[in-house]
C-alpha cells in the first residue's frame, strides 16, 4: 500500500463527488442551497444522515475506544434513540409549523433578538470546533500515510481538502449534500464490512467463531454499574439522549437536511428510520474495534499509543493492498461527510442569522447569491485556521474532546430551547447572552471539583445536561415582571 496508490484513490473518489455535484446543482438557486427547494426524498436524507452522524469520529475513534472501554459506548448509542424520539415529537413539529430555514429564528420569535443572536453564535462556535475536530482526525491520518511522503506540509493538506469541499458545495448546498452524503454513507459502511471480512480471512476464522470470541472477551463489556465511574451506564444513556437532542435537534447542520424534506410526515419518517439504523451501525463499528484488537493480539502486532491510529495502522500496514484501499475510501468518505454539510450549515446560519442577508437582499437573488458565496469562502478559511490551531493543542482522544467541548457550547442552547418550549414566561432578552456565557464557566467549575464535592462522583458526558440546567435556572432570574 504505497502513498501513490492512496493519493490516486483520493483523487478518483473526489472526481466522483464532483460528478454528483455537477448533476445535482445544475439548476440550483439560493433556496436549493439553504433548504434543497424542500424537495429532498426522506429516504435519501435518512440514509445520507447515517454518514453525517457517524463522520470520522465514529469511523476511527470508536474502534479505538474499544481497546480501553469495551462496548460501553453502546449505552450512549441507545440514548441516541431516545433523543431522536424527542426530536421527532417535539422539535420537528415546531420547526415545520414555523416554516423555518434557520432553526434559531425560533429564539427570535420566542424571546427576542439577543437570544436569537446568542443561539446562532453558540451554534457557529460549536459547529466550527466540531467540524474542525472531525476534519483534523481524518486529515491527520492521511497526512501521516500519504502527504508526509510527498513532503507536503499539514496546512497545505488542510487547504486542499477545504478548497475541494468549497468547490463542490458552493453552488448546490444542501441539494447537493443530500446526495453526496448517500454516496459517502455507502462507502463508509462498505469499508467497515469489508475490513471485518479481510480480518476474518487473515485469522482463518468464521464470523460465528469470532462473534463468540468477542462476546467472551473483555472487549464486549457494555454495562458499568459503578456510579462513580464516568462511564456508568445510566450516565452514558442519559448523556447520549441529550447529546442527540442538542447535536442533532438544536444543530442547524443536521436539521437543515430534515427541513429539506417535502413535509413534516416525511421528516419524521427520516428521523425515526435514522434512529433505529444507527443502533446496528454503531454496534458494527464496536465489533470492528474488538476484531481489530483480537487480530493484533493473535498476530503479535504492536498497538499504536493513540487509539485513533489503531484502525488505520492495521488496515493499511497489515491487511494487504485491497484492504488498504477500502479503508482509505471509507476514511475519505468520512472526511468529506464531516465537513461538507457543516460548511453549508455554517454558511446558512452566518448568512441568515448574523448578517440577515435574506432580509437585506430580499427579491435580489443574484446579489444574495454573491454574498452567500463570499460567506461560504469565509467559513472555509475559518475552519482551516481552527484545524491548524487544533493540531498544535491536541493532546487527547478526539471523540472525548468533541463531546466534552459540546457539553460547554451546546448546553446553553439546550437550556434556552427547554425554557422556551416548556414555560410561558418571557425574559429580559438583553441579559440572555450573559446567562449563556456564565453557564459554561459554572459547569466547568463543577466538573473539575465533582470528585471532591460529591464523594468521588466524576462527571462525564452528562456535563451537557448540567450546563443546560444552569442556563435554564439562570433564565429564571431574568424573567420579566408582568404588569398588573
Amino acid at each position: 500500500m504505497t502513498p501513490t496508490i492512496i493519493l490516486l484513490t483520493f483523487l478518483i473518489y473526489t472526481l466522483l463527488l464532483f460528478a454528483v455535484s455537477w448533476v445535482t446543482s445544475r439548476d440550483a438557486d439560493n433556496e436549493s442551497f439553504f433548504v434543497g427547494n424542500r424537495k429532498s426524498p426522506w429516504f435519501a436524507v435518512a440514509y445520507g444522515m447515517i454518514g453525517a452522524s457517524l463522520s470520522g469520529v465514529t469511523f476511527i475513534s470508536v474502534p479505538g475506544w474499544v481497546g480501553s472501554s469495551g462496548f460501553t459506548y453502546f449505552m450512549i448509542v441507545l440514548g441516541y434513540v431516545a433523543g431522536y424520539a424527542v426530536i421527532t415529537s417535539v422539535l420537528l413539529p415546531l420547526y415545520y409549523r414555523l416554516n423555518l430555514t434557520s432553526i434559531y429564528t425560533y429564539l427570535d420569535q420566542r424571546f427576542g433578538g439577543s437570544s436569537y443572536l446568542t443561539g446562532a453564535s453558540f451554534f457557529l462556535l460549536s459547529r466550527i470546533i466540531g467540524a474542525s475536530f472531525r476534519m483534523f482526525l481524518v486529515v491527520s491520518v492521511l497526512q501521516y500515510f500519504v502527504f508526509d511522503y510527498f513532503n507536503i506540509p499539514f496546512w497545505v493538506t488542510v487547504v486542499i481538502f477545504m478548497l475541494l469541499i468549497q468547490l463542490y458545495t458552493i453552488k448546490g448546498g444542501i441539494k447537493t449534500i443530500v446526495w453526496t452524503d448517500t454516496l459517502q454513507t455507502t462507502f463508509m459502511l462498505l469499508s467497515v464490512v469489508l475490513t471485518v471480512g479481510f480480518i476474518l480471512h487473515h485469522m482463518q476464522a468464521g464470523i460465528g467463531d469470532v462473534i463468540i470470541k468477542v462476546w467472551h472477551s473483555d472487549y464486549s463489556k457494555m454495562v458499568i454499574t459503578d456510579v462513580n465511574n464516568p462511564k456508568f451506564f445510566l450516565k452514558q444513556f442519559i448523556s447520549g439522549m441529550f447529546i442527540t437532542i442538542v447535536m442533532t435537534g438544536l444543530d442547524q447542520d443536521m436539521m437543515q437536511k430534515n427541513l429539506s424534506c417535502r413535509n413534516i410526515s416525511e421528516a419524521k419518517k427520516n428521523m425515526t428510520t435514522l434512529s433505529w439504523i444507527l443502533v446496528p451501525v454503531n454496534l458494527l463499528f464496536l465489533f470492528l474495534g474488538a476484531v481489530l484488537f483480537l487480530f493484533a493480539a493473535e498476530k503479535g502486532l504492536s498497538i499504536p499509543a493513540k487509539p485513533d491510529l489503531v484502525f488505520p495502522t492495521i488496515a493499511i500496514d497489515n491487511l494487504g493492498i485491497v484492504a488498504g484501499i477500502v479503508f482509505i475510501v471509507g476514511l475519505i468518505s468520512a472526511a468529506y461527510s464531516s465537513a461538507d454539510s457543516a460548511l453549508t450549515a455554517l454558511t446558512t446560519s452566518f448568512s441568515l442569522d448574523i448578517l440577515k442577508l435574506d432580509k437585506k437582499y430580499k427579491g435580489r437573488d443574484n446579489l444574495l447569491k454573491k454574498k452567500r458565496m463570499l460567506v461560504h469562502l469565509l467559513m472555509s478559511v475559518t475552519v482551516i485556521f481552527v484545524i491548524i490551531l487544533f493540531k498544535v493543542i491536541n493532546d487527547e482522544s478526539v471523540i472525548a474532546q468533541l463531546f466534552t467541548f459540546a457539553g460547554y457550547t451546546y448546553g446553553p442552547l439546550l437550556g434556552l430551547y427547554a425554557f422556551g418550549l416548556f414555560t410561558k414566561w418571557q425574559v429580559n432578552d438583553k441579559w440572555v447572552p450573559v446567562v449563556a456565557i456564565i453557564a459554561p464557566f459554572l459547569s466547568y467549575l463543577i466538573k473539575i471539583n465533582s470528585a471532591d464535592w460529591f464523594g468521588g462522583y466524576q462527571i462525564g458526558f452528562e456535563l451537557l445536561l448540567i450546563n443546560g440546567l444552569i442556563t435554564f435556572l439562570g433564565l429564571l432570574f431574568i424573567i420579566k415582571k408582568q404588569l398588573s
